[in-house]
């Protein structure tokens, strides 16, 4: 039997993709190497870690509950519960993909997949192996945690996203190398649970690919709430000891500082799954392994999509994955495909306080040669926000002044991640500040101060 699609991988990415071919009547199978269908984000990405956050929240407002005129007696973080609570999560996710997979009729191949000439993958499982053909290969083999040279991951010192979801106690102190979303968020995270926490980037500044303003407003709070942040700092000579890891960094100042902690978590980035699928005598066309694709996310070799984590010139997150999946099957079936607008992608990152921001920063505008006007609302002045107690951030607008076009969005504060939306959307239906500055925002809400950072970019913010 031939399909019409075979998708490799069934990440976020590759089961939505599989979904839509089904929905619209192609014959699908969906090649797995796991055990379990979902991928990282499901089983040590996205979802676990935002439990994990979540419970972070909760925790802290026991903590400090007492704020709010209730008494909490000494409150005792069960962290194995904790575990638990985040196993039942991913466990049910876990399900509902095997039921959607059930639901549109996809055949789930298990095994390791390869491609294996024109049309063809290879499977191994146990040993046995097989091959499946199809007129259609979806490339989706996700990424993995980058690791220092030298270094291996185990169970309680040297961890990656993967092992520090499986803690069964609280590190007294963790050390975490990279500041990028996935350093941040565990830092965010784990001081709240009571770890003496520390950051260490070596770029100038941490989540780097956000707006320098946004930057500057994350290393602020974390340092006001007890996290030690070092930016421009190069850490070396990493050594496990009896009662954790030891290391030297070398501070932006140049000085040397021998640093040790009960656990480091590295976070450097992530390497696309590429170096093991066949992909050796195909035109396919790669980059520092990441996979060429044209706008509709085909490769070099006829018939074979990519899409995700493995793809060039894309943010490695779980949702590009499945917007770049939904194109790909599109064109497959013949139907109308929209590629990726690159600047229409939302970032995400769950700290406390969270962010959300979409298109481009006031630097790279600047740089493209906009004339820029910038329009800042911080949520002290938010009642909102006031009612919750989080009063750390703002929400920032990047604007073209000449036609009011919206640049960029820019959010730091409370629930940033779902805020975004917002943004997103008027970027996308190409609104003007102006237009926002119209669109009436319900009170007393935290978005009420999108709307008022739009009326800021001309002076007319109210409450600020």
């Amino acid at each position: 039997m031939t399909y019409d699609v075979i998708v490799l991988g069934s990440g976020p990415g590759g089961y939505s993709a599989a979904v839509r071919a089904g929905q619209y009547g192609l014959k699908t199978a969906i090649i797995e190497k796991d055990a379990k269908l979902g991928g990282c984000c499901l089983h040590v990405g996205c979802i676990p870690t935002k439990a994990f956050l979540h419970t972070a929240s909760v925790w802290e407002r026991f903590k400090h509950s007492a704020e709010e005129g209730i008494h909490c007696e000494n409150p005792r973080l069960d962290f194995p519960l904790v575990g638990d609570r985040k196993n039942k999560i991913v466990s049910k996710h876990a399900k509902g993909v095997d039921f959607l997979m059930k639901k549109n009729k996809i055949d789930v191949i298990k095994g390791y997949g390869r491609l294996a000439g024109a049309g063809k993958i290879e499977v191994t499982n146990n040993g046995a192996t097989q091959i499946v053909e199809a007129k259609n290969i979806v490339l989706a083999t996700g990424s993995e945690a980058r690791m220092l040279p030298g270094l291996q991951p185990d169970a309680k010192r040297i961890l990656t996203n993967i092992e520090i979801l499986d803690l069964q106690e609280v590190p007294k102190s963790l050390a975490i190398l990279g500041a990028g979303a996935v350093g941040v968020e565990f830092a965010s995270c784990f001081h709240r649970f009571g770890s003496k926490t520390s950051v260490f980037e070596m770029l100038p500044r941490i989540v780097p690919v956000e707006d320098e303003e946004v930057s500057r407003e994350l290393d602020r709070v974390f340092k006001k709430s007890g996290i030690r942040v070092e930016t421009g700092a190069k850490a070396e000579n990493i050594q496990k000891t009896d009662n954790g890891v030891r290391f030297t960094v070398t501070l932006a100042t140049g000085k040397q500082e021998t640093v040790e902690a009960e656990a480091l978590l590295v976070a450097i980035g992530r390497k696309p799954n590429t170096d093991k699928i066949g992909l050796e005598g195909t035109r396919v066309e790669l980059d520092r392994g990441f996979i060429k694709v044209d706008p509709f996310q085909q490769t070099g070799e006829p018939g074979v999509y990519a899409i995700g984590d493995i793809v060039a010139g894309t943010p490695q997150l779980a949702h590009v994955a499945t917007a770049e999946g939904m194109v790909a099957i599109a064109h497959i079936a013949g139907k109308p495909a929209t590629p990726v607008n690159k600047n229409r992608i939302p970032g995400a990152t769950y700290t406390e306080p969270g962010i959300g921001s979409v298109g481009l920063t006031e630097a790279q505008a600047k740089a493209q040669g906009f004339h820029v006007k910038v329009g800042k609302f911080p949520f002290i002045a938010n009642s909102k926000a006031s009612i919750l107690g989080q009063h750390d951030g703002f929400v920032k607008i990047v604007s073209d002044a000449r036609y009011g076009e919206v640049l960029g969005v820019h959010i730091i504060g409370p629930e940033a991640y779902e805020l975004i939306g917002e943004g997103v959307l008027a970027m996308e239906a190409e609104a003007t500040v102006e237009t926002l500055m119209h669109t009436i925002h319900a009170h007393p809400t935290i978005y009420e101060a999108v709307g008022e950072a739009f009326n800021a970019v001309y002076g007319l913010a109210i409450n600020a």
